[in-house]
Order: C-alpha cells, then sequence, then structure tokens
C-alpha cells in the first residue's frame, strides 16, 4: 500500500503472488490478510492490475525490470480506501522487516519527512483505525 518508490523487491514478487491468488492458479498464500482489499473492491482482478500497473510504471522508471506481460489489461477501477490506523500499521510492519532485511533502504525511509511518503495512487485514505482483518501480532 505504500506507494510504489518505496516497494522493496519482495514486495512486487509477493504483488504478483497475490495475483496469481485472486486468479485462482495457487493453493498458498489463499488467506493473507492482505487479498481482502482487493477482493471487497468488487473487481479483484482489476483492482491487483492497477496496482501492479502502477508499481510497473515505477519500477521501469527507477531502472528494474518487471515483466508487464504478467498482468491483465490497464482498466479504471474505483479507488479503495484504506483506513490511517492501516496505514501507519502497514508503515510499522514494512520498516520493521527492512531494518533486518535492507538497512540501507531502511535508513533512506527513516529519513524521509511525514510529507514524503505516499500512499499508493489506487488507494485513498480515511480515518479510522486497523482494518478488521488485520493479523496483529
Amino acid at each position: 500500500m505504500v506507494a510504489p518508490p518505496v516497494l522493496p523487491r519482495p514486495g512486487r514478487a509477493h504483488s504478483l503472488l497475490a495475483r496469481k491468488v485472486l486468479e485462482g492458479n495457487t493453493v498458498g498464500y489463499r488467506n493473507h490478510p492482505q487479498l481482502t482489499r482487493f477482493r471487497e473492491s468488487g473487481q479483484p482482478l482489476a483492482a491487483i492490475d492497477a496496482y501492479l500497473h502502477a508499481v510497473c510504471d515505477e519500477a521501469l522508471r527507477r531502472g528494474y525490470t518487471f515483466d508487464r506481460g504478467k498482468l491483465g489489461l490497464v482498466r479504471e477501477v474505483p479507488p479503495i480506501t484504506v483506513t490511517t490506523g492501516q496505514i501507519l500499521f502497514e508503515t510499522g510492519h514494512l520498516l520493521s522487516k527492512l531494518s533486518a532485511r535492507d538497512a540501507e533502504l531502511y535508513g533512506r525511509l527513516c529519513n524521509l519527512g511525514a510529507d514524503e511518503w505516499r500512499l499508493h495512487p489506487l488507494f485513498t485514505a480515511v480515518e479510522g483505525p486497523v482494518e478488521r482483518w488485520e493479523i496483529i501480532r
């Protein structure tokens, strides 16, 4: 959900796996809570494709490779709302993972000002707590 410029490489791979799950093409990962937001959009494949096309655009802008052929057609989909509590939770979760896996990116993100963090263009923020489907450990 964090804007594509800060989505680490494993996050991009997980997003492609999420698409396979929504297509019904995998047996694992099917109950991951993050998929709920796409399923509840009413157009899960179109929503995940919209998400992934923006990630692909950013990856290509940054000089990474990303096979757009793995995605469906670009379609306009309504924005998906996400609560401010969920945004804070996911940002903290991302930073926690990066502190152990990618010290350089972790350091860069910790030095960003609050106004430099962006939400992925598919999402619109609304006030609220962590989403009901999130698993908090």
